[in-house]
C-alpha cells in the first residue's frame, strides 16, 4: 500500500517537461512552436466570448434578474484571481496539458489525473454546451435572410422535442478538420473570427443602448444574493478560455513571455465585453423576456430597431463567434489528451502525431465524435452547470499549484509571478469554492461520479503505464 501511495503521489520534473518540449534548447518536441502572442491571446478571447454571451443570458437571467451583471463580474474576479496563478504556471511551465500538467509538475500522479478529469469534463461538456447554441442562432439567421428554418426535429435535442441537433454535429465536424489540418492554420482562422465577433458584440451595444429603460433594472436583484451568486456558477464556463490559452504550451513562440501576457490580455477583453453586453441587454429588455428565448441579443436588436436586419447581423456574428468558441474548446481537448498520453496514462494511440502535419490526428477523431455525440442529444443547461464544475475545481488546482511550486522550485525560471502572493492564490481558491457551493446537488452529483471514474482507470491502468514509473524502473 505504501508503494502504490509514494507512486501515486511521485511529481514529474519540470526539468523532464522542458526537455520532452524542446524548451531547454536541446532538441524540438512532437508538437511545433508556430502561435504568436496575438494569435494566442485570440484563442483565449475565442474560446470565452460566446460561450457566455450570446445565450447563456437566457440560462442566468432568470436566476439572477437584471442582477446578473454582477453575476458576470464575479464570475470575471474570481476568474481573474486565477488567471494570474496560470500566468505564473503557463510562464514556468509552458507545456500542453494546461493545469494537468501544473498538478502532474506540483501535486502528483493522482492528482494530476483528478484535474484531467475535470479538464475532460470542462472542454468536453463546453464544446457540446456550444455547438447546441449555434443551431439557434443558425435557424435566426435562415429565416431573417431566407424566412425558412432547419426543422426542430433536426435542430433540437431529444429533450428539447427533437431526434437529434445536426447542426451541432456538422459544426464539431468542420473544427476538427481544421484541426487536422494544422495549428498554426487553425490559429490564424479562429483570430480572423475573434475579431469579426467583437466588432458584433461592439455593435449590439452601441445600437442596443438606444433602447435602455430604467424601469426595466427597477427590482434589480429579485433572488438575492442567492440568485447572483447561483447565476455566476452558471456563468462561469464562460471563462474556460483563460484555460484554453495553457493548453497551447508547446506551439507557442516565446513562451515564457508570450503566455502570462495573453491570459492577462484575454481576462481583460473578455471581462470589459461581457460587462457590457450584459448591462445593454438587461436595460433595454424586461427580466421575464429573457427565459426559453432562442437567441437572446438578436431578438433584442430586432424589439430595440423595429426591424429585422441588426438581429440578421448579429444572428451572423454568433455563427462565426461560436464555431471559433468550439474549434478552441476541441482544440484544447486533444492537447490536453496527447500530454495524458505522451505520460502513458493513455494508450500511445492518443500520443501520436501526423508526420506532416505535427498535429494528434487520432484523438481529435476521438474527441470531435464524443462531443459530437453530446452535443446532438443533451440540452443546454445541464451541459453548462456540468463544465463550469468542471473549469472550478482546475482553477483551484493551479491556485494551489502556484504556492507548492514557490516552495519546492523557488528558483525555477518564471516569465510572471504572481503580484500580492500568497493572498492572490488562497482568494482564488475560495472564490471557487464559493462558487461551487451554489451548484445544483444532481451536477455535483455527476461530477464526482465522472472523477471516480476517471481515477478507476487511473488506478487499474495509468499506474502501471506510467513513464515515470517506467524511467524509475529502468534506473
Amino acid at each position: 500500500m505504501a508503494a502504490w501511495t509514494q507512486q501515486a503521489l511521485r511529481r514529474k520534473p519540470v526539468e523532464l517537461m522542458a526537455a520532452e518540449t524542446g524548451l531547454d534548447g536541446h532538441g524540438g518536441g512532437q508538437l511545433a512552436r508556430t502561435i504568436g502572442l496575438f494569435p494566442l491571446t485570440m484563442i483565449g478571447v475565442g474560446a470565452t466570448i460566446g460561450t457566455g454571451i450570446f445565450f447563456i443570458l437566457s440560462e442566468a437571467v432568470p436566476v439572477a434578474g437584471p442582477a446578473v451583471v454582477w453575476s458576470f463580474a464575479i464570475a470575471g474576479a474570481v476568474a481573474g484571481l486565477t488567471a494570474l496563478c496560470y500566468a505564473e504556471l503557463a510562464g514556468a511551465v509552458p507545456v500542453s496539458g494546461s493545469s494537468y500538467s501544473y498538478a502532474y509538475a506540483t501535486l502528483g500522479e493522482v492528482v494530476a489525473m483528478g484535474v484531467a478529469a475535470c479538464l475532460l469534463l470542462e472542454y468536453g461538456v463546453s464544446g457540446a454546451a456550444v455547438a447546441v447554441g449555434w443551431s439557434q442562432y443558425l435557424n435566426q439567421l435562415l429565416d431573417n435572410v431566407l424566412g425558412v428554418r432547419i426543422p426542430d426535429v433536426l435542430a433540437q435535442s431529444p429533450e428539447g422535442g427533437g431526434l437529434i441537433n445536426l447542426p451541432a454535429v456538422v459544426l464539431i465536424a468542420l473544427c476538427a478538420l481544421l484541426l487536422i489540418r494544422g495549428a498554426s492554420e487553425s490559429a490564424t482562422v479562429n483570430a480572423i473570427m475573434v475579431v469579426i465577433k467583437v466588432a458584433v458584440l461592439v455593435m449590439f451595444v452601441i445600437i442596443g443602448i438606444t433602447g435602455w429603460n430604467t424601469d426595466n433594472l427597477a427590482d434589480f436583484a429579485p433572488f438575492g444574493l442567492a440568485g447572483v451568486t447561483g447565476a455566476a456558477g452558471i456563468i462561469f464556463f464562460a471563462y474556460v478560455g483563460l484555460d484554453a490559452v495553457s493548453t497551447a504550451g508547446e506551439e507557442v513562440k516565446n513562451p515564457r513571455r508570450n503566455m502570462p501576457l495573453a491570459i492577462m490580455l484575454a481576462l481583460v477583453t473578455v471581462t470589459t465585453v461581457y460587462v457590457a453586453v450584459a448591462l445593454v441587454a438587461v436595460a433595454a429588455q424586461p427580466q421575464g423576456m429573457f427565459a426559453g428565448q432562442e437567441a437572446g441579443l438578436a431578438a433584442i436588436l430586432q424589439d430595440v430597431v423595429g426591424a429585422s436586419w441588426p438581429g440578421t447581423v448579429l444572428a451572423a456574428g454568433a455563427i462565426v463567434s461560436i464555431f471559433s468558441v468550439t474549434l478552441v474548446v476541441l482544440y484544447g481537448q486533444t492537447r490536453i489528451l496527447f500530454a495524458i498520453g505522451r505520460d502513458g496514462m493513455l494508450p500511445a494511440f492518443f500520443e501520436r502525431v501526423h508526420a506532416r502535419t505535427r498535429t494528434p490526428v487520432n484523438n481529435t477523431v476521438v474527441v470531435a465524435v464524443a462531443i459530437a455525440l453530446l452535443a446532438g442529444f443533451l440540452p443546454i443547461d445541464f451541459l453548462a452547470e456540468m463544465t463550469s464544475i468542471g473549469t472550478l475545481v482546475a482553477f483551484l488546482v493551479v491556485s494551489i499549484g502556484v504556492i507548492v511550486l514557490r516552495r519546492t522550485a523557488p528558483d525555477l525560471p518564471r516569465g510572471f509571478t504572481v503580484p500580492g502572493y500568497p493572498v492572490t492564490p488562497i482568494l482564488s481558491v475560495l472564490g471557487c469554492l464559493w462558487i461551487i457551493k451554489d451548484l445544483r446537488p444532481v451536477t455535483i452529483g455527476v461530477f464526482a461520479v465522472w472523477v471516480v471514474a476517471v481515477l478507476i482507470w487511473y488506478f487499474t491502468y495509468g499506474i502501471r503505464h506510467s513513464r515515470l514509473r517506467e524511467q524509475a524502473a529502468g534506473a
